[in-house]
């Protein structure tokens, strides 16, 4: 069912936002898989990636605002429970809530200073201090933030600039393929 003159499927709101999130989801998921080919960088904690995913999250907060984005959040943070396990389950869930919540609240400024580049960077940063926190309970040593903080403080922002740039390019096709669902 298809409108010829828009180009746009004519389907309800809730199937529409059904099938985008599948959609959204399906590529975070790859981004995260592909994620783990890259190997691991001597002197991080054991797990630590780049966060490409965060980009299809970014997006999504961008477009359709907290629920969207923490339904990404919680099929990425589920993929990576029943993958790596629970641990990695909860450490993602942890992260990805905080660098949502990040996200959503700095793309709702009504003027935004930030920019993509800073909102992901800011929420990058948030990712890993929410992974900390839940490292500090899990281990029961909170000597890991004196340990790893200063030094995921820097992959953060690192990473967070990569993924920043990496929106900026494929916003377009993102923003396209969304548009296809009436968004």
């Amino acid at each position: 069912m298809s409108n010829k003159k828009s180009g746009k499927l004519n389907i309800n709101r809730t199937t529409r936002v059904i099938a985008l999130l599948g959609i959204l989801g399906a590529q975070a998921l790859v981004l995260s898989v592909l994620e783990n080919f890259i190997p691991a960088i001597p002197g991080l904690p054991p797990g630590a990636k780049p966060g490409f995913s965060n980009i299809v999250t970014m997006f999504t907060a961008t477009i359709m605002g907290f629920p969207g984005a923490f339904g990404i959040t919680l099929i990425k943070s589920v993929f990576a429970g029943i993958t790596r396990g629970v641990t990695a389950g909860l450490m993602s869930f942890s992260g990805g809530l905080l660098s949502t919540i990040v996200m959503v609240v700095l793309l709702n400024f009504k003027k935004n200073p930030f920019g993509i580049m800073g909102i992901s960077i800011m929420s990058a940063v948030a990712h890993n201090i929410g992974q900390l926190i839940v490292a500090c309970i899990i281990s029961g040593t909170p000597a890991l933030v004196s340990g790893y903080g200063p030094l995921l403080l820097l992959f953060a922002i690192i990473t967070g600039a990569i993924t920043g740039t990496i929106l900026r390019i494929v916003m377009p096709a993102l923003e396209k393929q969304s548009e296809f669902l009436g968004f």
